[in-house]
């Protein structure tokens, strides 16, 4: 016997539907160690997952129906969908960076107007950066890329820049916020891999050596002043001007035509579902707006409350490595 899917609860119209973390870095010549503790190492996926309810068979089922119905379905992702392959965040109950500590992240207008301010960004992210590119998809971001691949998901618009997204082969894609793999000059716009950037780092640095207590989103760890003060950065290879990774920092601006792009894929779907967000940041919150002025579905999976749990027709507080992969797209 098959049993019929409930009625999600919501007033929307579904027939429109239906139609201390311890890393050490040290380089003697060309000899680069990179030690994590037990508690960082990449299996170590829930360190930064808050705990949640278990999942309940009724919003599977739910989340399901909400899932069957879209034909053109708009998926938001945050911070939450990528701390289960082991990247901590920002706002995650008792274990996002506020939550653990005062330190805040790096702001745009301060990395512009001071290259001290630059030089410490650089040789955190420097001792950061084998770590933070070492992580890999978990189930959620291969279940999105399925998603894709078998027509179910119109468009993915990512508020991270981890590229975790683009490794499961996700194409129908939008970064935000833009990309760490990816670094630009500020003088020239030219753009280079962060790769070949952490190769000329090394040069130049070849007997610096740091310690730092804690790991923080984004690639970033914890250095004193006094460890960063001898290190060096290079500048642009095509104009000498200052480097910058690809990425939104705080009290920067989204490009407006990339804003403009995202408004027209949400008016184009017919469902719009947020993975892991909070949607505290207004850039990534203004297309849940978008979609309630639409009158398009919302559906949010995140753990803890969001800024949108008012707007949305069906909220779930589950893993999403757990419950994405239950779901069948078809």
């Amino acid at each position: 016997m098959i049993v019929p899917l409930p009625t999600v609860k919501c007033s929307l119209n579904w027939e429109r539907m239906r139609m201390n973390y311890r890393l050490s870095f040290r380089s003697t010549k060309s000899l680069w160690v990179t030690n994590l503790s037990q508690q960082c190492s990449r299996g170590s996926s829930g360190l930064f997952v808050p705990p949640c309810p278990p999942l309940s068979p009724e919003k599977v089922r739910e989340f399901q129906r909400f899932i069957t119905l879209s034909k053109k379905l708009l998926v938001m992702t945050g911070a939450g969908i990528s701390t289960e392959s082991g990247i901590p965040d920002y706002r995650s109950e008792k274990v996002g960076l506020y939550a653990r500590n005062a330190r805040r992240p790096i702001q745009h207008s301060d990395f512009l107007r001071s290259a001290p301010i630059r030089q410490r960004y650089w040789a955190r992210n420097f001792v950061g950066w084998p770590q933070f590119s070492s992580h890999q998809p978990n189930p959620a971001h291969w279940a999105l890329s399925t998603w894709e691949r078998l027509g179910k998901l119109h468009w993915l618009v990512t508020q991270n820049v981890d590229s975790l997204h683009t490794k499961a082969g996700s194409q129908r894609l939008t970064e935000l916020h833009g990309c760490m793999h990816r670094v630009l000059c500020l003088s020239c716009g030219a753009q280079t891999p962060r790769g070949a950037l952490q190769q000329r780092f090394q040069v130049l640095n070849p007997t610096w050596g740091a310690e730092a207590q804690g790991l923080a989103p984004d690639g970033d760890v914890f250095l004193s002043d006094e460890q960063v003060r001898t290190f060096q950065v290079p500048s642009c290879l095509r104009c000498g001007g200052p480097l910058k990774p690809d990425v939104v920092f705080f009290g920067d601006t989204v490009d407006p035509a990339k804003v403009d792009f995202v408004h027209k894929r949400v008016k184009e779907a017919d469902a719009l579902l947020v993975v892991g967000s909070s949607l505290q940041v207004y850039s990534g919150y203004r297309f849940v707006l978008t979609a309630r002025d639409q009158k398009i579905p919302i559906a949010i999976l995140n753990i803890g409350r969001t800024r949108s749990d008012d707007l949305a027709c069906l909220k779930l507080s589950s893993r999403c490595g757990e419950l994405l992969p239950l779901i069948d797209p078809h």
